[in-house]
């Protein structure tokens, strides 16, 4: 379980220095945007009341605090999951990406009533409407981390 535990601590503390060095030193917020290397990569300040791309969104104090408690419960169920039915090393990393990045959304939540979301990728003529940020990148690759190198059961 250390390996999850300090997967998620990294994580959590990197998601949580790029944003504040992105929304507060680099003031974002009030920018709103900065190209870095356009199309590429730009940073588009967002503020996400909902899910992945605004899903529930509606900046309610009761979305705020259901997508909180939604979080912390899949977070215990992924530790408990994790100690349960112990996997390699490579899922317990996936395991604490997934609850590292939940946890630093959870605290965007409780700070700003949403998450802060700022990286903005785009490619080939595609103009990507939509930001997000280093926890969402991280619980989507844990979330896929824990699917795929989950053991297998071995039939009876």
């Amino acid at each position: 379980m250390k390996t999850v535990f300090w997967t998620a601590f990294w994580i959590f503390l990197l998601d949580q220095a790029t944003k504040y060095l992105v929304v507060h030193w680099m003031n974002l917020r009030t920018l709103g945007a900065i190209d870095v290397w356009p199309p590429f990569i730009n940073l588009r300040m967002a503020w996400n009341y909902g899910i992945n791309f605004g899903l529930l969104a509606g900046d309610s104090p009761l979305t705020r605090w259901v997508l909180i408690a939604v979080a912390l419960v899949i977070s215990g169920a992924v530790l408990w999951w994790v100690h349960h039915e112990p996997g390699g090393k490579w899922q317990k990393i996936a395991a604490g990406l997934l609850v590292g990045g939940a946890l630093g959304n959870v605290i965007d939540r409780l700070l700003y009533g949403g998450v802060a979301d700022f990286l903005n990728m785009s490619c080939c003529g595609f103009t990507n409407p939509y930001a997000f940020n280093v926890a969402d990148i991280a619980i989507f690759i844990g979330a896929f981390g824990m699917i795929i190198l989950s053991p297998g059961k071995k039939p009876a």
